[in-house]
């Protein structure tokens, strides 16, 4: 019986040695076949290929695994592992993008069905003390992990509270050993449940850690229902100080305008400040702190979000609480300058229009035009292409759009052309008087 239990043994050691070993040979293998494989793909340039290659990758993985006697779950994992080492991984983002909504939604309808709520109600302060020690834990780690890698004071907090919840590897781990019975029934009940709960107080956490810097970055409250400004009553609001909108706020301050700043970067506030600049933090997508800021006083509020849905989103926030207030937009490209143009908001900027136009000017000089005429031909551009951003709001087929920028390009070089030959007289005109 002993020689047959130390059979057992030494057959369960090279089990595991062999299960080791083909982890290694998958993990380091796969690193360096990958990308050959991925380099073919990519040189046929065929998107969908990526995503076939993508899903293919990952069920292979999903099966060896499964195949050596180990979770399916750990395969998908090593296959995420090795396609976020490849140079090619935001192509491949970009290709699963559909599919990571839906089987993140399967993933955790799986858990919540696996969930077993009756342990709540037989051990509720076992649970509670779990989901505190485990978030407690976490927060102290990470904290100290910040402050060791040099990360701000007033975003330590934030990185701590936004990963002190459990994370969903844990239910990937607790089902791996539950099935080769390193857990009992209840003991693996108890654990989905805390980890379940912790990932719960990840946004009341996150609310209260972002109420807490308001206050400490922009200054006692009054009155703890609204968030606090200094200055009530600006000229303007300007919500982001980011590349953008610092220009536009410099160029307000510059001419003694009052202004009042919000912003939802803490780093950004926190650099801003050490310039001299007043600079609020706090999310502007709040009515209450917009109506701290000053909004109902305010004759205009510039809007130079780097999210388009945020713009979106506070364009329909001013118009709905502050009809009176005046709405300047960023618009990043033509997509986000129809839609605030649908919104009703006519005046924006694209970011790169305006100094792509004023490179292509200095080009035409560059080249021997004159100063006047590439100005004038600046001109004429910026006030076709706009007419024609108009024109095509309601338009939404791509056909309809080629063929309209085909008509307005025809439209310019005829414009083109008449100022030219408009010149030649004028400087014709001016040879003959000589």
């Amino acid at each position: 019986a002993l020689l047959a239990g130390a059979a057992d043994e030494h057959f369960d050691w090279f089990k595991v040695a062999m299960k080791v070993l083909a982890f290694a040979v998958m993990l380091i293998g796969g690193r360096y076949l990958l990308r050959p494989v991925f380099r073919f793909i990519a040189a046929s340039g065929v998107r969908e290929v990526f995503t076939a290659a993508t899903l293919l990758l990952v069920l292979s993985a999903a099966l060896f695994m499964d195949a050596l006697g180990l979770s399916m779950a750990l395969g998908t994992f090593i296959a995420g592992v090795l396609l976020a080492e490849s140079e090619y991984r935001h192509e491949l983002e970009n290709a699963i993008d559909p599919f990571k909504g839906l089987l993140l939604g399967l993933f955790f309808i799986s858990v919540g069905m696996s969930l077993n709520l009756g342990v709540l109600y037989t051990h509720l302060l076992w649970v509670a003390a779990s989901v505190v020690i485990l978030v407690v834990i976490k927060m102290l780690t990470l904290y100290l992990l910040a402050r060791l890698y040099g990360i701000r004071s007033s975003e330590r907090m934030q990185f701590a509270s936004v990963l002190s919840q459990g994370g969903e590897f844990a239910f990937v781990l607790f089902s791996t050993a539950s099935s080769q019975r390193l857990f009992q029934g209840d003991q693996m009940a108890l654990l989905l449940v805390t980890v379940t709960l912790s990932m719960m107080t990840t946004p009341l956490l996150m609310k209260g850690i972002d109420k807490w810097l308001s206050r400490r970055l922009n200054g006692p409250e009054e009155n703890d229902e609204k968030p606090w400004v200094e200055d009530d009553k600006p000229q303007v609001i300007v919500v982001g100080f980011g590349r953008f909108g610092q220009v536009i706020a410099r160029l307000l301050m510059a001419n003694k305008m009052r202004i009042t700043v919000l912003e939802r970067d803490i780093g950004a506030v926190n650099l801003m400040r050490k310039y001299g600049y007043k600079v609020y933090y706090g999310d502007a997508t709040q009515v209450e702190l917009l109506r701290s800021a000053g909004a109902e006083a305010a004759e205009s509020i510039v809007i130079t979000c780097n999210e388009p849905e945020d713009t979106m989103k506070l364009v329909a926030l001013c118009q709905q609480h502050f009809p009176h207030l005046h709405i300047l937009a960023r618009a990043r490209g033509r997509v986000e300058a129809h839609e605030l143009l649908q919104a009703g908001v006519t005046q924006f900027s694209r970011e790169t229009f305006s100094s792509a136009l004023e490179l292509g000017r200095k080009t035409l000089v560059s080249l021997g035009m004159h100063p006047h005429q590439a100005q004038r031909a600046q001109l004429h551009f910026r006030r076709l292409d706009m007419r024609m951003l108009r024109e095509l709001i309601p338009e939404h087929s791509d056909m309809v759009q080629i063929s309209r920028a085909r008509e307005a390009r025809r439209e310019l070089e005829e414009i083109f052309q008449r100022e030219m030959q408009q010149e030649r007289r004028q400087l014709d005109g001016w040879d003959e008087f000589e």
